[in-house]
């Protein structure tokens, strides 16, 4: 029974990890370049079960006749499991769809690659490309973070530019005038060797692992919408909840079984 406790509230503590992750997709759904999660849960070790009561000292169990015995074993009854756990938050990098906007200053990536942003923990990397001119005359992100080029320095815009133009490869002219290219970067090992850090920001798991030209194109004017699907969120969340509330009534049962096997079995015993 109390095997059985454990294992339920496993279950729950699993779908309520699952529960936070969809709510966090959900509430990204309209930040630009955000990238879904899943939680991917795994299951504890089982243990095999075995029908201890079929083994006597005269070797009468379902597996003798006649004298012949298979094994000395107890007839083996099947797997028990154990419970469950979540394994790791993985991120679907797929894709998003691209809204124009017509602001020349938005920016997309189509394909692989990341914006190299300059942030008080160090050069951090994104996906969303809504950025701004600032007092300064600098190109920074939503949060006011500097946008760095190709070598990563910071990308001063004249104040007195009418026309600003980013070509795929993100170079940049006011005017026709040179001023800068965007950086747009990726790692050895593609998206897999990138964690997210919270804003919309992510780096890479390995620091020693170099940044390099991505093989992406960047778009102007556009921006690319997070990857999450409502519909399918809302769906996986009442599955959820489904399985939540199942875990919750077995842990229910499995504690008024103990609660009659103190008050009534050790009553009469």
């Amino acid at each position: 029974m109390w095997r059985g406790l454990y294992t339920a509230a496993t279950g729950m503590i699993t779908e309520s990890y699952r529960t936070d992750t969809i709510a966090n997709n959900l509430a990204n759904a309209n930040t630009t370049g955000f990238k879904r999660d899943d939680a991917v849960s795994s299951e504890f070790e089982p243990m095999l079960i075995r029908k201890i009561d079929d083994l006597s000292k005269t070797q009468r169990d379902v597996t003798t006749f006649k004298g012949f015995s298979l094994n000395n074993n107890a007839p083996i009854v099947g797997e028990l499991g154990m419970g469950s756990k979540i394994d790791e938050i993985a991120t679907d990098y797929s894709q998003g769809s691209f809204q124009t906007t017509g602001n020349p200053l938005d920016l997309a990536i189509s394909g692989d690659g990341y914006f190299m942003i300059n942030t008080p923990q160090g050069q951090r990397f994104t996906r969303d490309g809504n950025f701004y001119r600032s007092a300064r005359g600098r190109l920074v992100n939503v949060s006011g973070y500097e946008v760095l080029d190709n070598r990563g320095r910071p990308i001063d815009i004249p104040e007195e530019a009418a026309t600003v133009i980013i070509g795929p490869t993100g170079n940049m002219t006011a005017d026709g005038n040179p001023v800068a290219q965007v950086g747009l970067f990726e790692f050895q090992g593609g998206n897999k060797a990138m964690t997210k850090v919270g804003d919309n920001l992510y780096r890479p798991i390995d620091p020693n692992n170099r940044r390099m030209a991505a093989t992406g194109e960047i778009q102007q004017g556009v921006l690319e919408r997070s990857n999450t699907n409502i519909v399918s969120e809302m769906v996986n969340l009442i599955a959820n909840y489904r399985a939540y509330e199942a875990n919750s009534k077995a842990v229910t049962t499995q504690d008024t079984m103990i609660e009659k096997s103190v008050n009534e079995v050790g009553r009469n015993m």
